[in-house]
Formats: C-alpha cells, structure tokens, sequence
C-alpha cells in the first residue's frame, strides 16, 4: 500500500453536502489533501467512475440531492414516500459501475444493509440479537398489502408491529401500529397522506385510528417491499423513550450517542433529542450488566460486514436496561456532528469521520479491533 504521505482518497457523495464537509475537513487535519469529490449525478449519468489504483474510495449517501433522487426512485418531490425498490436497484447497480481504487464501502455489503429483510436475516443467523421477524430468514412471509400484515401480526402473535419500507431510511414510510382489543388500532408515523392518496414524508409525526386510513398507506407502500417486526418495548430516559446510535468503525465501537423521543421513532429529525449516555451507562451497570456487552453487540452486529470499514448501529435497549436488541445497521450512519469517541475506544478528541480516516492510514485491511490502531489508549475489549 502506499505510504500514508502518498494516499489519495476520493468520496463519491454530493459536493457541498455535511457529510462531505464534515469528510473533507476530516481528510485535511490528517495532513492530507483534500478528497476528489466525484458527484453521485456524474456516476449516474455517465454510466460510473474510474478510480487510480492507489486512491481509496468513500461512498457517501446518494439521497440528499434532489437531482440524484430524481434519476433514482423517479419522484419529481423528493418528499414523496414512494419508488424505494426502484432507488435500491438502481443504487446497487450505480455502486457495481464503480472501477478500480481501494473501496471503504463493500457492493456486496451495501445491497444486504440497504435491504431490512435481508439485513435482519444475517444478523438473526449470526446470532445477534434482533426482534422476531416474519418477513426475513428461511420461510420468509410477503408482504403484499395490509391484509397480510394484519394476518401475520395475529399469526405470530405480535399485538405491536413496526412495519418498514425494505429499503427505506430515516424512518421513511415507517409504520408502528398497535392493535387492542374491541379491533381497536393505531398507527404511529410521519407519513402524511393527501386525499388524492399521494404519501409525502412529514416532519410532524402523526397518528392513524382508523383501520381503513392505516390500510390504504400500507396498500400503497408494499409495491416498494416491505418488512414487518416485532415492537420492543425500549428502555427510558426521564419519561422519554431510549435508543442509541453507535458507531462502528474497523470492528470497534468508537462513537454512541442517545436518541430519546415521546413518539416510537427516536429519529431527530423528528424531534428526537440526543440523551445522557453517562447516564445510560450507569443504568445497564446497575442492572447487573457491563457496557463493555453492550458495545460487542454493536461490534458482533458489524462484524456481520467485514469488507465495510464503518456502520451506524441502532440498539434498542430493553425496559430496566437488562437486554439489548439491534434494530438495523446502517451504511451511511455516521452522522453524529461534535461527538467524540468514546472513552477507552482509541478514538477519543476524534469525530466519525476522524476515526475512520485514521484508519485508512494506520490500519484499514484489518477489521479486528486489536490489530486496528485508532490511537493511543487500549481498547476496552482487548487490554
């Protein structure tokens, strides 16, 4: 491999976008010059990009500009719900166009975390702790409309259900529903439905009680695909329902931060609100577990993607914080501006981004937390 001095990445993203911002600043406190931006709408419209053997390769979401969004799902609004199969074939397929260079990103990996069902049924078969599903693994259920949801939730007993666009994100199209007795059922999302129909994504989440409301969003997104799991009830933080987003980067978890909501989905865009991850720590040690557990599940759920350098985990903490779950892992999860590493991970001072750039010079090839140096300290795991 080149020396460090010598290395030239390049992202493929869109340009002037945080996540590029945040990269290239990242790339340029490390000594080097910044990263060849190679647009996402120049890969789309050209048929690929060509990349020099000796630059390593960053692939940067696609879906934050309304050009690119465009050409992927053939929504003329960006905020329509719909065309998620038709974003996910041609991404995947825009991904395979790309040519030569060191990948950060795996094709491979790519097309199994962008697919919830399929996503599910790694981390079930790995042994990572998930909620029950019937739309994943061997003996897989589809999903073709709101009759089979209804059916499957009785079938499997499942009374709360979050019911997810295959290959949604950001809680698009996310559905958490919630049956009673007396036929009684509510849904709870940001999806916005207008009378002609249409679904448009909302920053104010909403609820549905009327079956028939609930039905005709579920009959219009399962075209896309969808994927059906169990409703865990999560653990709080001062009466606020808690998750976390943990990143992993080169097999370690080095950044986490605490997502609380008073609706299902703890998204901040949706009015989330980071939480006390001090105090989340203290919790899980006083129910009698250690935080260090908690990590390696985070660690064994990315394991599951050995040829991606790094995941965003969302964990699902269990009510009195006795058990956790893993909801999804993500791609392009590293998002998490002003957050430093976590104490002991080696990427402490350092923001996603850094970490995973000093990976690429001191140690990418390698995804075994003790053979990854991300900086001085010791990594908890592994004295």
């Amino acid at each position: 491999m080149p020396a460090p001095h010598d290395r030239r990445l390049a992202v493929v993203g869109n340009p002037g976008n945080r996540r590029v911002t945040l990269f290239t600043q990242a790339v340029r406190a490390a000594g080097l010059p910044g990263p060849r931006v190679v647009p996402w709408i120049d890969v789309l419209r050209d048929g690929g990009a060509d990349f020099a053997p000796e630059e390593t390769v960053r692939l940067d979401s696609p879906g934050e500009d309304p050009e690119v969004d465009l050409l992927l799902r053939d929504a003329e609004d960006p905020a329509r719900v719909e065309g998620s199969a038709r974003w996910y074939a041609r991404f995947t397929a825009a991904v395979g166009t790309l040519r030569g260079g060191a990948r950060l990103d795996d094709p491979g990996d790519l097309a199994v975390l962008f697919d919830k069902r399929r996503c599910h049924a790694v981390l079930d078969a790995a042994g990572v702790p998930v909620p029950a599903s019937p739309t994943s693994g061997p003996g897989a259920a589809p999903v073709r409309g709101w009759d089979d949801v209804r059916s499957l939730m009785r079938t499997h007993r499942i009374p709360r259900a979050f019911v997810k666009l295959a290959h949604g994100s950001s809680a698009s199209g996310v559905l958490a529903v919630e049956t009673g007795g007396g036929g009684r059922i509510r849904a709870t999302t940001s999806v916005e439905r207008t009378p002609d129909g249409a679904l448009y994504n909302s920053l104010r989440v909403r609820r549905y009680e009327r079956e028939r409301d609930i039905a005709a969003i579920v009959d219009a997104l399962a075209p896309d695909g969808l994927h059906l799991e169990r409703w865990l009830p999560k653990a709080s933080q001062r009466g606020r329902a808690a998750d976390l987003r943990v990143v992993v980067v080169a097999g370690r978890a080095t950044h986490a931060v605490v997502r609380t909501s008073r609706a299902p989905m703890t998204n901040l865009h949706l009015g989330g609100r980071r939480g006390d991850l001090d105090a989340v720590r203290e919790a899980v040690e006083t129910a009698g577990g250690r935080w260090t557990d908690v990590l390696q599940v985070c660690e064994r759920a990315a394991a599951c993607f050995p040829r991606t350098l790094c995941v965003g985990v969302d964990l699902l903490p269990a009510i009195g914080w006795r058990k956790v779950f893993v909801g999804e892992v993500n791609a392009f999860g590293d998002l998490l501006p002003g957050l430093t590493g976590l104490p002991g991970s080696g990427a402490e001072g350092a923001d996603t981004y850094a970490a995973q750039v000093a990976v690429v010079l001191h140690g990418h090839g390698t995804h075994d937390p003790a053979a990854v140096t991300l900086g001085t300290a010791p990594h908890p795991h592994h004295p």
